[in-house]
């Protein structure tokens, strides 16, 4: 069967669904699947690969969508294939694709643990925080993988833990829950996951997780890429982080997200100390 008209389904709840990996990737086809019965599922996501992005919307992306057809589990899905990064899919999904405005705009499933306050980097986030800066509840949802694994459209991952997460926590933000200065929600499920793995709340880790590593080239001329390691070591992250939770305690980490990043630092006291600073300097 061909996937409905989205007039038909306009009173369904709509749900964007966008990610990182691009419009191939199976994490997106299993997402596809996860929230296909919470309401109408409008797929756009960029062309081409799109990691490492962030929030980010370049000027040079050339905006074209194309139609395509995918098949998910033996059904067939027109899905939307954006010319631009995952934030501008979302842009083009709400001003261009969907008959209304979103009840929930979800990225995932990303192939690679999003921790750490390295999310600004991460392209899966910064979709979500696109859809959650336009007024929209969202959803980011990471898959922990090996490092090999985080460029790749691999089908040996298993995404069926981290796809009833994100089923779990869409269904929970379509029935309306909300929380004062939670802009969005994060979820970042361990390799191992099931079903039945406990979730936890945790906050963003201040401690490195992906470093950059430097390129190896005869010239700083010549072509070379900025590669990144993963971290071994995240004991000292603190127990209630985002990255001990999910590496250590092998916990499903369920991070609030709040787009205001103002320092939480009493502003009357910081601007007292700066003009007494300032003064005897």
């Amino acid at each position: 069967m061909i996937w409905p008209d989205m007039s038909s389904s306009s009173s369904d709840p709509q749900i964007l669904l966008t990610n990182d990996d691009g419009i191939k990737s199976p994490g997106l086809w299993a997402a596809a699947e996860a929230l296909s019965g919470l309401g109408f599922v409008t797929v756009a996501a960029p062309r081409d690969q799109a990691s490492g992005s962030g929030r980010s919307k370049p000027q040079f992306s050339d905006g074209a969508i194309n139609e395509e057809e995918l098949n998910v589990k033996g059904q067939r899905w027109k899905v939307y294939a954006v010319g631009g990064s995952p934030a501008q899919a979302v842009q083009h999904g709400i001003l261009e694709l969907m008959p209304r405005q979103p009840d929930l705009v979800v990225a995932g499933i990303n192939y690679g643990e999003n921790v750490t306050t390295s999310i600004t980097v991460s392209g899966t986030v910064g979709a979500a925080m696109e859809g959650a800066a336009l007024g929209i509840p969202s959803l980011a949802v990471s898959l922990e993988t090996d490092r090999e694994f985080h460029l790749s459209y691999s089908r040996d991952i298993d995404f069926s833990a981290a796809s009833h997460f994100m089923a779990m926590f869409a269904r929970l933000l379509l029935d309306g829950f909300r929380a004062e200065d939670v802009d969005l929600l994060k979820v970042d499920v361990p390799s191992n996951a099931t079903i039945e793995t406990p979730w936890q709340i945790t906050r963003l880790s201040r401690g490195n997780y992906y470093l950059p590593k430097k390129p190896v080239r005869k010239r700083l001329d010549a072509p070379a890429d900025l590669d990144y390691e993963v971290v071994g070591d995240v004991s000292e992250h603190g127990d209630d982080s985002d990255a001990h939770v999910l590496r250590i305690e092998r916990r499903v980490a369920v991070t609030p997200i709040s787009l205001d990043m103002t320092s939480r630092v009493g502003l009357g006291e910081l601007d007292e100390r700066l003009r007494r600073t300032l003064d005897g300097a």
